[in-house]
This record gives structure tokens, sequence and C-alpha cells, in this order.
């Protein structure tokens, strides 16, 4: 349904269940919390949350569609923008449809390779989408600090790479932390008290140790979120810069137009990833977690297309392109 769950993940999920069964661990499913603790308004949750994916999926096929439409959005500033939005539909997806089917489900029973596969899943969308947005910056940085190399230095095999890398960054990171949950043991409580499967609930249940766990994603997560927030920061203060030397007040005003966009999308889904990610688990509370998570796995890959959308002239102009090609063909 989505790239995540192609052949190759099954073929991972069922190394995942071979390992489980050589370490004799008897973990056949575990029970997804989610918001059942709100029970009288699960129907109204359901409701939302459709509503939100729905929208999602809209917004981000239709920034899709746009920019292959429009030749004058050919340019690599929209080329990662939609690889932005495919991103987020997978991202999206990866969350959003079972916890819709959990809203439903009497029973939110998953079991222990589908719950691995997901924090997979969730882990690489999650990582891709950190790097993509230092990318996105990067870009921008190039287009106005240095605009007369911008065709050379952000070449579409260029472009290319740099979407290829954010996702490579992405495997490796998921790869470390679902191989270090490999050994884990679940002997207790199978409910775990969060809406998907990921790292910190996963291991407040766990019977083994989650130390090293807690540790590498401490480690791991802290690295991504350094080198990614280092870049942004590096690449914005070049570009303040270069927009305050700008004597032209059009180029300032589109500058500021494209690069207050990505600004608004960093800024939403770093500020609640980073919230729960740099703590221990066993030291907050993790229903803030849920709030936290709905923000960064479901809210926000809603919002940055309208983001984008609103706040930029230029798909704006775009998309009354298109509207008049349309109704002048008919």
């Amino acid at each position: 349904m989505i790239p995540c769950f192609s052949a190759s993940l099954l073929s991972y999920s069922s190394s995942v269940l071979a390992t489980a069964k050589w370490n004799r661990t008897p973990t056949p499913e575990f029970v997804l919390l989610g918001f059942s603790e709100h029970g009288n308004v699960q129907a109204v949750l359901f409701m939302v949350f459709l509503v939100i994916y729905v929208i999602t999926l809209l917004g981000n096929l239709g920034m899709l569609m746009l920019i292959r439409l429009d030749a004058q959005l050919h340019t690599p500033m929209y080329f990662f923008l939609s690889s932005l939005s495919f991103l987020d539909i997978c991202y999206s997806s990866s969350i959003t449809l079972r916890l819709l089917s959990d809203l439903l489900a009497e029973r939110k029973v998953i079991s222990y390779s589908a719950c691995l596969a997901q924090f997979y899943c969730y882990a690489v969308f999650a990582t891709t989408e950190c790097y993509l947005l230092a990318v996105m910056a990067y870009d921008r940085y190039v287009a106005i600090c240095t605009p007369l190399l911008y065709a050379i230095s952000m070449s579409s095999r260029v472009c290319t790479l740099l979407v290829a890398g954010s996702y490579l960054a992405g495997i490796v990171n998921a790869t470390i932390h679902t191989g270090f949950a490999l050994r884990l043991s679940f002997c207790g409580s199978k409910v775990i008290n969060h809406f998907y499967c990921e790292g910190p609930p996963l291991y407040a249940i766990s019977c083994t140790d989650p130390t090293i766990n807690e540790i590498i994603m401490f480690v791991v997560v802290g690295f991504n979120l350094f080198v990614t927030n280092l870049i942004i920061l590096i690449s914005y203060t070049y570009i303040l810069s270069t927009i305050l030397r700008m004597r032209s007040a059009v180029g300032k005003r589109k500058a500021f137009s494209t690069c207050a966009s990505h600004l608004t999308t960093v800024t939403l889904f770093y500020g609640s990833a980073a919230s729960m990610y740099l703590r221990p688990s066993s030291r907050h509370s993790q229903d803030l977690d849920k709030v936290a998570s709905v923000f960064y796995t479901v809210v926000t890959p809603m919002l940055n297309p309208l983001v984008y959308s609103l706040r930029n002239m230029e798909v704006k102009d775009a998309l009354r392109r298109v509207m008049q090609r349309r109704h002048s063909s008919e």
C-alpha cells in the first residue's frame, strides 16, 4: 500500500519473527492502548483523524500534481517539496491508517512482527524528513547566497543524490533502533501506552533492561537532530545576512516568502519531535508523548502543503495557471 510495506519489508519482518523464536521469547501480540481512556469519544476521534488524513492525502497529492503539471515549478526547490509531499503521504499512512483501524476495533491488538515493522517504517520516514528539511534549507542558501552558481550547484543529479542520502540516513537510523529492539523480551504486560509502535513505549514494558536502547536512541536521535539543525541554522544565518544586504525590496519579499514557508514547516516538525526524544522514556509522561506524537505524525503532514500553498506566491500563481488552462481546454 505504501513503499515501506513492500516485499523487502515483509522479508525483514520474517527475520524478526525468526529471531524472536530463536530467543524463545513468547511475544505473539501487543495491545495498543491508544486513546482507550477516552472511550466515550472514540467515534469523534475517528472522524477527526479521518478528516485530517483525507486532507493530508488531498493536500500532498495536490501539491505533487501541481508541481508536475506546471513547468515553472520544475526547479530544485519544488523537486524537494514534491519529495516532502510524497514522504508525508507515506509517513502519515504508516501511522494514521493503523490508528483509524484501532479506533473502530474492540481488541486493539498488533502482532510482534507488525509492531516492529511499523516501528521500522516510522523511524525511516521521520528521520528522512529531518534530513530532507535540512536539504531544503541548504537549497535556499545556495539559491539566495550564490544565485549565479545555483544551476550548477543544484543540478538534477545533485538533487537526486541529496534526496537519496536523506532516505539512506532514515534507513540506517531505523535499522539501528529496530536491531537493538530485538534484544528486548516482553514477559509481563503487553499493553503499549501509545497509538503506534515506537521506541519509548516499547522500552517501558520490556522485561529486559532497556537502558542500552534508551542510550542508543538518545545518542543517535540527538546526533540526527544536531546535524540537521546545525545545517538549517548555518544556512539561515547566511541567508539572513544576504537578505539584509539586498537593495531590492521585491527580492527581499520573495526570499522571505520562500524561507518563511520552510521555517514554519521546520518549527512544526522539530519542535514536537525534540520534546519527546531527547529525554529517557521512564522519566516523563507517556500521555504527553501521545499529544506530541499526534502533532508531528498526524497533524504536521497535513499542515505542510497548506503552509507552502498559503504562504508561497509561486504556488498560488501555478495553481491559477493550471486552472486557467483547464478552463480554456473546456
